[in-house]
């Protein structure tokens, strides 16, 4: 399918169903409980107009979360369904996901690619973005301590 019959919206939950596939067809996407319905709805509420998808008719062949904390822009779960790679859909959602950062004023932007993500990996390399060296991302489940620096109970 050529890209000029596609179109960029911007995703809405009436999609949800669809773009949840489409993460769980290209592999390399992390899904937990952080991608649920009511998780992607307060996502897109505080992010409004700036993650988007393609789409080829009615079918969802590419997707960006894309959304800011006022400083930084972060990018999650880029993803282009594989009949659709190398076609320019990733580097179009990209673009669009960027346009709408720049329109908030953020300057600077972070995606989040798993390691073994060979696909994900190139591509971020082949549209010049770098993997940084510098820093490591740490994370934790905060929704079941307490206490945030360590688990007892004082």
């Amino acid at each position: 399918m050529p890209k000029q019959s596609l179109i960029l919206s911007p995703f809405t939950l009436d999609f949800y169903d669809s773009v949840l596939s489409l993460w769980r067809a290209c592999g390399g996407i992390g899904l937990s409980d952080a991608d649920t319905r009511e998780n992607i709805s307060l996502f897109l509420g505080r992010n409004p107009a700036m993650s988007h998808m393609a789409l080829d008719g009615q079918k969802v062949v590419g997707a960006v979360l894309a959304g800011h904390d006022g400083r930084r822009g972060y990018l999650h779960h880029l993803a282009v369904h594989p009949d659709y790679r190398h076609r320019g859909v990733g580097r179009l959602l990209l673009d669009k996901a960027i346009e709408s950062l720049r329109t908030q004023g953020i300057n600077k932007c972070h995606g989040f690619v798993f390691q073994n993500n060979q696909t994900g990996m190139d591509f971020w390399k082949a549209v010049g973005w770098n993997v940084r060296h510098d820093i490591k991302l740490i994370s934790r489940d905060i929704s079941k301590h307490k206490h945030f620096c360590h688990d007892k109970v004082e």
